[in-house]
């Protein structure tokens, strides 16, 4: 009597998983080395600077710091997410001209004609954009601090009122308000 070893071969089968595509956007604006003057001398970190945006209405700036540039670039998406906020978009375009102020700086914003592209600069055209404004007219005034120029963005778009609510609080219809 022999015995028969089978040997049974296991198969691994290995799974591609493709990387989701998530539907936030993410754009650095800003990596800068920072120290901090302690007992034994200097301390070196990272300041990332962060837009995270889904280009349908909702907008965050994240700023963060840490020993490397890849975590602090993680932490400010994280802080981004965070503060997130709601941009009332009028077909391609912002309803009405507003400013906002975030320190010294403050920033202009007026809608614009179909055709006309985002008209802004450095940090405010990332905060535009990842907003999903494709037609806007700005002007940075004050600061040249980007961490300054995309808080005073955010203010600005923070403060934007749709049209529907305004109509409702002049007693209008939105038909009669724009007309």
């Amino acid at each position: 009597m022999e015995e028969t070893k089978t040997k049974t071969k296991k198969k691994k089968i290995e799974t591609v998983q493709e990387p989701v595509q998530s539907e936030w956007k993410e754009q650095v604006i800003q990596v800068r080395r920072v120290t901090k003057v302690v007992k034994g001398g200097k301390k070196l970190s990272f300041r990332a600077i962060v837009v995270v945006g889904n280009k349908n209405g909702q907008v965050g700036v994240g700023c963060a710091k840490a020993a490397e540039v890849i975590i602090a670039i993680q932490k400010a998406v994280a802080d981004g997410r965070k503060n997130l906020i709601n941009v009332p978009i009028y077909k391609t375009t912002i309803p009405h001209p507003i400013t906002g102020r975030s320190g010294a700086g403050s920033v202009m914003l007026k809608p614009a004609s179909q055709g006309t592209g985002v008209i802004a600069g450095g940090a405010v055209r990332a905060v535009l954009e990842l907003a999903g404004i494709e037609n806007i007219l700005s002007k940075s005034l004050g600061s040249k601090s980007p961490l300054n120029a995309a808080n005073a963005t955010l203010d600005a778009l923070q403060s934007l009122k749709p049209f529907d609510i305004v109509a409702k609080r002049r007693g209008l219809s939105v038909k009669n308000m724009l007309s």
